[in-house]
């Protein structure tokens, strides 16, 4: 008798529990309900998020998680593209995938690369001094004045749709003299004046040209920096002590282990030298000294010898390193250095940068349809 009523009071206290953690997960959902954002506007807000804030405001809960992995944006990185020795069959790598791609452009027969930027290319024909831009995607192509170009390099502004476009060259005359030119699409013909030099500058195939918030940035085979205004039509040399090189960095060929690129205002310079892990300044321009970097913070650095790329919001193991555009015992593939393992990828190569041609790769956008490629 007395088991029965023992039983019969637990069986009753169950039903009590379970009818109160019931009303508390109805009063619990109520309240988040409350607190919740509409849909719309969370999407708002995260959508304006960078990729690392983005990620963490997926933690805060599953609702949240959704919201975040729906409107996430990841950059993506450049490809590699490689011009043949013969031939008109091209090559394009994408580092992220590790994929490669071919396409057949003819257009491009007897044509060296000069400079890339928006997914345009800027080429020169020696035998005929022609200069013109070209998309390898839509194979739109746009030509330009001819103009001599020896060993100097040449750099645009802007895609050569956008009304905004100027391209830029810059050549040694003296020590103490620079010959600028500039152009435009639709002009006839290039326009170029001379400059005298306050401090010395020697210009060459060498030097290295960003555009960067309106201004054309030349760095030096000896690290000076000069500095062309478009606008003001004004060249100066800047009293920017040159970047520290690392050590032996002056040896053969030296000169070729050095890239610049900009990215939201800041410019960097990487120097690079034999098995030496190489250096990473950021122009520091109120200061204007060359600062050196331990971290890129979570940026991708794509170095290349005529123009050269700097991205944010990279998924994955590319963030925090340095790409080159590098051929040696592995085939046409790149060669990156992790600033965070303080290593170079793949550890065992060769990085004499004396054999590599200047003119066989560039890094170029990815395109957004692969319908194209063969």
């Amino acid at each position: 008798m007395a088991g029965r009523r023992r039983r019969k009071k637990m069986k009753l206290l169950a039903e009590t529990i379970k009818e109160k953690i019931n009303v508390s997960r109805e009063e619990a959902d109520e309240q988040q309900t409350q607190s919740e954002l509409p849909t719309e506007l969370l999407e708002l807000i995260i959508s304006r998020l960078n990729l690392r804030d983005n990620i963490r405001a997926s933690a805060v809960c599953k609702g949240w998680l959704a919201v975040a992995t729906s409107v996430r944006k990841a950059n993506k990185p450049p490809w590699l593209m490689f011009f043949p020795k013969f031939g008109d069959l091209y090559e394009f790598y994408d580092p992220s995938q590790r994929k490669t791609y071919w396409l057949e452009l003819p257009e491009l027969h007897g044509s060296r690369i000069c400079y890339a930027k928006d997914g345009w290319l800027l080429l020169y024909k020696p035998r005929t001094q022609s200069v013109f831009f070209f998309c390898p995607y839509t194979r739109e192509l746009i030509d330009l004045p001819s103009l001599e170009l020896t060993y100097q390099i040449v750099a645009f502004s802007a895609a050569p749709t956008s009304p905004s476009c100027i391209l830029f060259t810059v050549r040694h005359v003296s020590p103490t003299i620079v010959a600028v030119s500039t152009c435009h699409p639709g002009a006839t013909e290039w326009a170029t004046v001379n400059y005298q030099n306050r401090l010395p500058f020697v210009s060459s195939i060498w030097n290295k040209l960003v555009f960067c918030q309106g201004l054309f940035y030349c760095l030096s085979l000896t690290g000076w920096l000069g500095v062309y205004d478009p606008e003001k039509t004004t060249w100066a040399v800047h009293s920017v002590p040159p970047p520290k090189c690392p050590e032996n960095f002056f040896v053969k060929n030296w000169w070729k282990g050095k890239f610049m690129a900009e990215h939201n205002g800041n410019i960097f310079v990487i120097y690079t030298c034999s098995a030496v892990n190489p250096v990473i300044y950021m122009l520091d321009q109120t200061l204007k000294v060359w600062v050196e970097m331990e971290s890129l913070g979570g940026m991708t650095l794509f170095a290349n010898f005529l123009s050269s790329h700097a991205r944010t919001d990279l998924l994955g193991s590319m963030r925090n390193n340095a790409y080159f555009s590098k051929v040696r015992f592995y085939g046409k593939r790149c060669v990156s250095y992790s600033l965070s393992n303080a290593r170079y990828y793949p550890r065992k190569q060769t990085y004499d940068w004396g054999e590599q041609d200047p003119f066989e790769s560039v890094w170029i956008e990815p395109p957004e349809d692969l319908s194209t490629f063969l």
